[in-house]
């Protein structure tokens, strides 16, 4: 084992918590096992109410603010760090941090939770599927299509992002970290950073002890926010067509969370018995809808980075129905841990779930007992803190290597 390296992990929280931020939670968790980490956070919320500062600030402080990167550089000093743990830095935190660390000689590891700095809107989702113009540095239809917060934030980033990477302050990441190789592979295939700096690798799970006692209910759970980017409008046909084809045999379809297409879900619901939606879970009652499904689906029509939903259903020992859509290609085992259809595919998920619905009790909870064996062999904390410490090692020697 390498000796321990003193780090600052930053992090920008968004105005809403969501899975990054519980990511970046385990990151530290399972790091600070091994090495000092120090961490430098931001709040999406301080510019928002009394005391934020004004619009034009904000737009001046997108780019480039002098006083984030006096905090971090406080961090920095404080923790004596050899290197700095890169999470989202957007919109607080700002790109003056990577120019701090550059001028501090400080190599950066920088964790790609999505596409941001090579979209405005972080998905590379807009006008209805997935476009690959950012990734050469074209942000203009990102922009027309307001991507991030309207057509006006959505310019304020894409005029960010084009100074961003013409400003020679990138350099100062060593390490780009990928969370699926689908992602890295796209990466690489746009010449959106060097190749040499690119690196896989998969968050960890902290996972149950064991599972709780095999429960099936019926119902099929999807888990996520309410955008269009998960394959809601498709999961929705999905679901009119089983009814048009099983009637009252159709199994229950349970929608958890919220979003932009929460009145899409709700009308949903109210117009088929077999569609539920359930809002916005978590804690105990999530759980609980997570023991009881007979499968999740994941049907995101968007490039996926990972999934974390399918640990979470891994976790209860349940299947996956999920689309073959960037990590989730990675994670889910076709006819081993669950099914794939292609995205978007209303006609293949139906197909999925006909052929799950065929299975036996026993096949179905031995597909998820599978999916259990993936988790604790490939999510394990001891394995993500082995790659970890590998690209850490990796990042250092770049740093050292002579320009």
């Amino acid at each position: 084992m390498n000796r321990p390296h003193s780090l600052v992990q930053v992090f920008n929280r968004y105005l809403q918590k969501g899975g990054e931020e519980a990511s970046v939670e385990r990151i530290h968790d399972h790091a600070a096992l091994r090495h000092p980490v120090t961490r430098c956070f931001f709040d999406s919320a301080t510019w928002t109410g009394p005391g934020a500062p004004g619009r034009l600030r904000q737009a001046a402080r997108f780019f480039y603010n002098a006083g984030s990167a006096r905090l971090f550089e406080e961090a920095v000093r404080r923790s004596s760090a050899e290197a700095a743990l890169f999470h989202n830095i957007y919109p607080v935190g700002s790109p003056s941090l990577y120019r701090s660390a550059l001028r501090q000689g400080l190599p950066v590891i920088q964790y790609l939770h999505n596409y941001r700095p090579f979209s405005v809107g972080g998905s590379l989702f807009y006008d209805g599927s997935v476009h690959t113009a950012p990734l050469s540095g074209d942000y203009a239809g990102e922009v027309a299509a307001g991507a991030w917060q309207g057509r006006a934030r959505s310019l304020l980033c894409a005029l960010m992002l084009k100074l961003l990477h013409r400003s020679g302050w990138l350099e100062s990441v060593k390490a780009w970290v990928c969370i699926s190789q689908f992602m890295a592979d796209r990466l690489a295939q746009h010449g959106c950073v060097p190749a040499g700096r690119l690196h896989v690798l998969r968050h960890s799970w902290d996972a149950m002890p064991s599972p709780p006692p095999p429960e099936d209910r019926g119902h099929y759970l999807f888990l996520g926010r309410l955008i269009p980017e998960k394959g809601l409008p498709m999961l929705i046909q999905a679901w009119q067509e089983l009814r048009r084809q099983l009637g009252a045999n159709t199994p229950q379809l349970h929608i958890a969370g919220e979003g932009p297409l929460e009145s899409l879900v709700r009308q949903a619901a109210a117009d088929s018995p077999c569609i539920r939606h359930l809002g916005l879970l978590s804690g105990r009652t999530k759980a609980e809808a997570l023991q009881g499904c007979r499968a999740l689906v994941a049907p995101s029509v968007w490039w996926e980075p990972l999934g974390l939903m399918v640990y979470e259903a891994y976790d209860h020992g349940k299947p996956v129905l999920a689309a073959r859509s960037g990590g989730l290609g990675e994670t889910v085992l076709q006819d081993e841990t669950g099914l794939l259809h292609e995205p978007g595919d209303v006609e293949g998920l139906v197909r999925d779930v006909l052929a799950l619905e065929s299975m036996t009790a026993e096949q179905r909870q031995a597909m998820g007992g599978r999916g259990r064996d993936w988790l604790l062999r490939e999510a394990s904390a001891a394995l993500w803190q082995d790659r970890f410490d590998a690209i850490l090692e990796q990042a250092l020697m770049e740093h050292r290597r002579p320009s």
